[in-house]
């Protein structure tokens, strides 16, 4: 069995609109969402057992918070450029050169890469991974590369709360 959780970055800021968009930093409320998403992922024990991230700022922020409510070494992070809106095709390639000894994988991107590659892998229709928002992938699978071409279910689809704060945005 192979476990794939794709994690969008938390919220980031658009305040400086001069900044470079890798350079973009979390807002208030992803510096609140992805410290709850690491607690709930330790909760429901979906610790994946390698991370890698995108190399924008905003994602690797969001991998970092995580890894440190998860207990994963942040040193561990893999900071891979297929991860920043590279495309599905990309993706799938980069999952299939997964290690086949690693049974749980977190990575750590963007939309609309990161939904379009849900919808391919598990014929769900989702319209958007929200901010912070996570989907586990089970593939009933001993190697990554037949995960594209057999398919797997989602086994969770979860975002942050959106309660505690007044001025929520529109998720971009």
């Amino acid at each position: 069995m192979k476990t794939l959780i794709l994690i969008r970055h938390a919220k980031s800021s658009w305040d400086d609109p001069a900044l470079a968009d890798r350079e973009r930093p979390l807002n208030k409320r992803g510096k609140r969402d992805a410290p709850w998403m690491g607690r709930f992922l330790l909760e429901k024990e979906l610790q994946p057992e390698l991370m890698i991230s995108s190399p924008a700022k905003r994602a690797l922020k969001t991998a970092k918070i995580i890894a440190e409510e998860i207990a994963y070494p942040k040193k561990r992070i893999e900071i891979r450029e297929e991860l920043y809106l590279r495309g599905t095709e990309t993706l799938i390639e980069l999952i299939a050169g997964l290690d086949d000894g690693l049974h749980r994988v977190g990575l750590f991107g963007h939309n609309p890469d990161f939904t379009d590659l849900i919808n391919r892998l598990s014929e769900t229709g989702i319209d958007n991974l929200p901010t912070c928002g996570v989907v586990a992938i089970e593939f009933p699978l001993d190697h990554w590369r037949d995960c594209a071409r057999q398919g797997g279910k989602i086994a969770l689809f979860e975002r942050p709360p959106r309660d505690s704060l007044p001025d929520i945005e529109q998720d971009r």
